[in-house]
């Protein structure tokens, strides 16, 4: 029952599962598709705050189009929802929408690894580092300022760069420490 129950949660075009009963006996089809869609906005919610760059990039409407299809085929595997989206940079690589936009995976990759050092042990070093066929520190850079378009207009998006991402306190910075040759 319980496979049927995920499996359905993440069929948009499936029935609830078989005997799936409510209290007072009424039709469970309405109320299993409400909480379907709780947890597929949930958890597209999750992805969007996770990867809020990677969503000003595409725009809001095709991220969250992209975002539905991930959880559609990579449903959570750890009760942790911080941890919810690590292969999304790999899907995106993958998904062919996205195609004209390179740059765009391994944005998602220095995004969830802002997230990884942010919840890193406070006894080991809290930094990864990036290398990447792209201008990736540099364009998630130039989405932390107040005139975006100025700064994305500065940015090269073909540059190699390698990206430090550093926990200073409670603080996750991104810094360009370099080109890749």
């Amino acid at each position: 029952m319980h496979a049927a129950f995920a499996e359905a949660l993440l069929s948009p075009e499936s029935d609830h599962p078989p005997g799936l009963r409510t209290w007072n006996g009424s039709d469970p089809g309405p109320r299993f598709a409400v909480y379907r869609n709780n947890l597929v906005v949930s958890l597209v919610d999750a992805l969007a705050d996770t990867y809020p760059v990677v969503q000003e990039m595409v725009g809001v409407e095709f991220f969250r189009a992209m975002a539905r299809e991930f959880v559609r085929l990579q449903p959570p595997s750890s009760p942790v929802l911080a941890h919810y989206g690590a292969g999304f940079a790999e899907f995106i690589a993958a998904f062919p929408p996205a195609a004209s936009l390179p740059y765009l995976p391994d944005l998602a990759r220095l995004e969830m690894m802002r997230v990884e050092v942010y919840h890193a042990a406070d006894d080991a070093p809290a930094m990864r580092v990036l290398h990447s066929r792209h201008a990736v520190a540099s364009l998630w850079s130039a989405h932390q300022v107040d005139d975006v378009d100025a700064a994305l207009a500065q940015v090269d998006p073909a540059v190699a760069e390698i990206a430090l991402v550093l926990r200073n306190g409670l603080d996750v910075l991104v810094m360009r420490i370099g080109e890749v040759p």
